[in-house]
């Protein structure tokens, strides 16, 4: 049986089944007049039931008389489409050992038959009175018989048959020599009716053509609901019982889940929804207000606002006021600005400030704003901090500055940003730096030099300092002098020495800031030519390295000889290489349990590979599993090839156990590395579905390809396939892994007939509950078979057990 079928005939069923009645003689009212060989055989009686209610039965009893032989046919029953059909019998039969003086041959059964037509066509004598053309459905044997001197005692039996294909059916019941009475039949068939399961619609579905069947009906969400996995589906099984269903539906925004989850419902008034799911209307938050029904968002109050950010789960909030205590301190042309929070943050908490700074003309009575070479810092827009430094302002005039407080909704609101302003008047400032000064001529022992006044003198230069020294001694004995005007000449300098140079100006606030340093030398005069003392490294240098350049042209060119030589043999090395078979040392790798691991999930990190969901397109889904779909699919990873994948996908509301279960056998797969293994490509534990993603098999599963395709494989194909089966299991063996399963519906088969080894789920789920010694025995130990292909039970000459394929 499928590990599907298995796992839905353990689960209880969703809907209790629905029987529809095709035909029942109970309520006849007049003659059934069904036809009966020969005449002298059935007899239909009138009688009454246990409620004395009038009904029509027929009777034999020809049990004196030997070779009996009584037929009875029904009516054309019109199967209305469906596959397979239930008949009720009430009857009793009467015990042999009652009847005194009989011949051996008294029956205390009868057997049912149906016959298939495409009309009511069936005549006396057509169709013949046997088995065949009549198929057989059972032989119905009584639970109790009775005497003559005991009441009747009514015996029910239920019987179905199918598929049927044609427009309707006869039924037909065989007496050979039995002393009965057919009370009433009654035919019927099984549908799961319509039902809502999970905010989906699953319409009315009749059962499938075996009792193990499973008819897949197609599910619509409900009114105001939306699919969160596809396909949406529901299983109708044999007996007319929804199975657990497959996917889901959830409210959408808006509205929420009413009436045991099969509506969903507006949110009222006041109340609102976000998202889509199964979560129920909350309330508006603060200031804000949903004035219709199935609100997914509450609008904001008026002068309230969200920011783009902000969840519709968020309050709505407003700007805030103005910063408090603003606090000037003004030092020259520099100033620290200083405030405090404003009073009402607006219900935020991401409050930023922006100083803006104006420069005021009072002879214009007019503000415009700052010069870009106004320093803020450590910047004027989006502080977090309330503390601001200012420079580079123009000495005695009047600035204004304005502390504006935004939040996330400021850039919401059509008004301007509360602020508060403060104005101050800069004091006499010192002039700015001088610009780079020149060297305009040198001699032996002075250098001219020449520079640009400051470009903020802030007022009159008075006169310019310049402090020089030499390089080597640094600024402790430096010496300054004096000039009128931007240029001076410096005497008394060492012949050929390099010093440093700075100048600054004076004005009646103090020296500004020196100069950027500048380094000039006395000595103007090109260096003497070096002895050849000096120059003898640069020649032996040179020497050196032309000795080793032509050392390496020798060695590159003796290296191409040889490779020149040994081309072909070099060659048929690397394809020996290239066929050459692994040699696995037995013991050198072990089969981890990934269930020796305290958290299972850690031997999924380990040995399985994490795959991003993007990188997996199911197509096509092409079986059912024991937790769930086995799909279609394509596999792109960066900067490999697309490929076609199988992948089992875990089904919505699993467990933890179950989704321990499924993954593990990821983990087994993971530690495999063989041609005859199913090979693992990785597993997507990280979104939903969970999937287990390997390589894709076209032609299936070993069992159903050799139906399939019996006879046509030659006896060397075949046990070419029997090779592979066992190549992997002695892998499996050596790896000191016991597969537990092994059997022909476990063997997957691609285009190449290349059998691989799969399914090793099976290994835990049998340890804690196993009956079966196929499943618990040692790997070296034969195992039994219950397949019946062509090719029975083969043994292997690989040391391995028997193989069931």
């Amino acid at each position: 049986m499928d590990y599907f079928l298995l796992l839905c005939s353990l689960l209880l069923p969703v809907v209790s089944a629905v029987e529809e009645t095709l035909m029942d003689t109970k309520w006849a009212t007049t003659e059934l007049a069904w036809t009966a060989h020969p005449e002298t055989g059935w007899e239909e009686v009138s009688g009454y039931d246990d409620a004395m209610n009038p009904i029509r039965t027929y009777q034999v009893c020809n049990v004196r008389e030997v070779n009996q032989n009584n037929w009875l046919r029904s009516d054309f029953i019109p199967r209305k489409d469906v596959l397979r059909v239930y008949v009720e019998m009430k009857f009793t039969v009467r015990d042999c050992n009652s009847i005194p003086n009989i011949p051996g041959s008294c029956k205390e059964t009868f057997n049912l038959f149906y016959y298939e037509s495409d009309s009511d066509s069936a005549t006396a004598t057509s169709p013949f009175w046997m088995e065949n053309p009549y198929v057989k459905v059972d032989t119905i044997a009584p639970d109790e018989s009775f005497s003559m001197l005991e009441s009747g005692r009514v015996n029910t039996k239920v019987r179905s048959f199918g598929p049927l294909s044609k427009a309707g059916f006869y039924l037909a019941f065989q007496d050979l020599g039995a002393c009965m009475s057919l009370i009433s039949v009654r035919v019927f068939y099984k549908k799961c009716s319509t039902t809502i399961a999970n905010f989906a619609v699953f319409p009315e579905t009749a059962t499938g053509a075996e009792a193990t069947s499973l008819v897949i009906a197609p599910g619509t969400c409900v009114p105001n609901a939306l699919e969160v996995s596809v396909p949406l589906k529901l299983y109708c099984n044999g007996d007319g019982e929804w199975m657990v269903p497959v996917g889901a539906c959830t409210c959408s925004s808006g509205f929420e889940p009413a009436m045991k989850d099969t509506q969903c419902q507006a949110c009222s008034p006041g109340t609102f929804k976000s998202k889509q799911g199964d979560g129920f209307c909350s309330p508006c938050p603060a200031n804000s207000r949903a004035s219709s029904g199935a609100s997914s968002v509450c609008s904001c109050r008026n002068g309230f606002y969200r920011s783009d950010s902000d969840s519709p789960e968020s309050s709505c909030t407003t700007v805030p006021s103005s910063p408090r205590s603003v606090i000037s301190s003004v030092n020259e042309t520099s100033l620290v600005l200083e405030w405090s929070d404003p009073r009402d943050l607006g219900g935020r908490e991401d409050i930023f400030y922006n100083v803006i700074c104006k420069k005021c003309l009072p002879e214009r009575g007019m503000c415009s704003r700052c010069d870009d070479n106004v320093d803020i810092s450590p910047r004027h827009l989006g502080l977090t901090q309330r503390r601001v430094a200012v420079r580079n302002l123009q000495a005695h005039t009047q600035y204004s500055f304005e502390i504006q407080a935004v939040n996330g909704v400021s850039n919401k609101s059509p008004y301007s940003p509360q602020f508060s302003a403060v104005n101050i008047t800069t004091n006499q400032a010192a002039p700015s730096a001088v610009p780079t000064v020149h060297l305009m001529a040198a001699t032996a022992s002075t250098m001219s030099l020449s520079w640009l006044p400051p470009e903020k003198p802030n007022g009159i230069i008075l006169d310019y300092e310049i402090k020089y020294h030499e390089k080597d001694q640094g600024e402790a004995i430096a010496h300054t002098m004096t000039a009128q005007r931007s240029n001076a000449r410096i005497e008394g300098l060492k012949t050929g020495t390099p010093y440093v140079v700075q100048v600054r100006a004076r004005t009646v606030a103090g020296y500004g800031r020196y100069s950027s340093p500048a380094d000039f030398s006395t000595n103007l005069q090109t260096d003497p030519p070096k002895s050849w003392q000096e120059q003898l490294p640069l020649i032996v240098g040179s020497a050196t390295a032309t000795l080793v350049f032509i050392i390496a042209v020798v060695v590159i060119a003796i290296v191409c000889l040889r490779k020149q030589r040994n081309g072909s043999e070099s060659e048929y090395t690397e394809k020996l290489q290239q066929y050459k078979s692994p040699i696995v040392t037995p013991g050198m790798k072990v089969y981890i349990d990934p269930f020796t691991y305290e958290d299972p999930n850690e031997a999924v990190r380990e040995f399985a590979k994490e795959i991003d969901v993007s990188c997996v397109k199911i197509e096509e889904v092409i079986g059912a599993g024991e937790f769930g779909e086995v799909c279609r699919g394509r596999l792109k990873l960066p900067g490999r090839r697309e490929i076609i994948v199988a992948i089992k996908t875990l089904k919505v509301g699993y467990t933890d156990r179950q989704r321990r279960d499924f993954l593990s056998e990821a983990s087994i797969m993971g530690q495999f590395d063989h041609p005859n293994i199913i090979r693992l490509e990785g597993v997507v534990t990280k979104s939903r579905p969970v999937m287990i993603v390997t390589e894709f098999m076209e032609n299936g599963a070993l069992d159903s390809f050799l139906r399939l395709n019996d006879g046509q494989f030659t006896v060397i194909q075949l046990v070419g396939m029997l090779r592979g089966i066992a190549a992997g299991m002695k892998y499996l063996s050596d790896m000191n892994y016991v597969h537990r399963d092994l059997a022909a519906r476990n063997i997957l088969v691609n285009s190449n007939l290349v059998c691989k080894v799969s399914d090793f789920g099976l290994s835990r789920f049998l340890e804690d509950d196993a009956t079966d010694p196929t499943y618990t025995s040692s790997l070296h130990a034969p195992m039994c078979c219950a397949s019946t292909f062509p090719l029975d039970c083969v043994f292997l000459t690989l040391s391995l057990p028997l193989v069931c394929v």
